[in-house]
């Protein structure tokens, strides 16, 4: 998680991601919206390797649906760890700041993910490329 190995043992597979994250972690900054993978407020970066093509792959999830017993060998990236105001926001966070891209903010940490996943796999996404990877994120004073 964020480039620290994390071990759990003796782990209740019906743990989810998102309580693990934000209770166990104290990585709050990873929002629990609807609960049910429809609002995009908990969304993370899951990265894989692929041992037959020597890739990594990179996929925006939803972390309130996503068992942690199923992330054995995966790396998650959160909010906090692409960047803060202590070390350095990263790029797509302080655009958003500075072109007012918030409201209340409580959305944007998962909007924020799923750029930066889509950024990740497409340094240079068409606008049907933005458009599909914000497709999954809702935000509650806009609709």
């Amino acid at each position: 998680v964020n480039g620290r190995k994390v071990i759990e043992k003796n782990v209740d597979p019906e743990t989810m991601l998102l309580p693990y994250l934000r209770k166990k972690l104290r990585l709050t900054g990873t929002k629990y919206g609807c609960g049910t993978g429809g609002c995009g407020a908990c969304t993370v970066m899951i990265s894989r390797y692929t041992p037959t093509t020597k890739r990594i792959s990179h996929h925006a999830a939803n972390a309130c649906l996503i068992p942690i017993c199923s992330l054995y060998g995966a790396s998650v990236t959160t909010i906090e760890g692409i960047g803060s105001t202590k070390t350095r926001i990263h790029p797509v966070q302080e655009r958003i700041a500075k072109c007012h891209g918030t409201q209340c903010g409580f959305c944007t940490p998962g909007m924020v993910m799923s750029i930066y996943t889509l950024l990740r796999n497409h340094p240079e996404p068409s606008l049907e490329q933005i458009m599909e990877a914000l497709g999954g994120n809702l935000c509650r004073c806009t609709g």
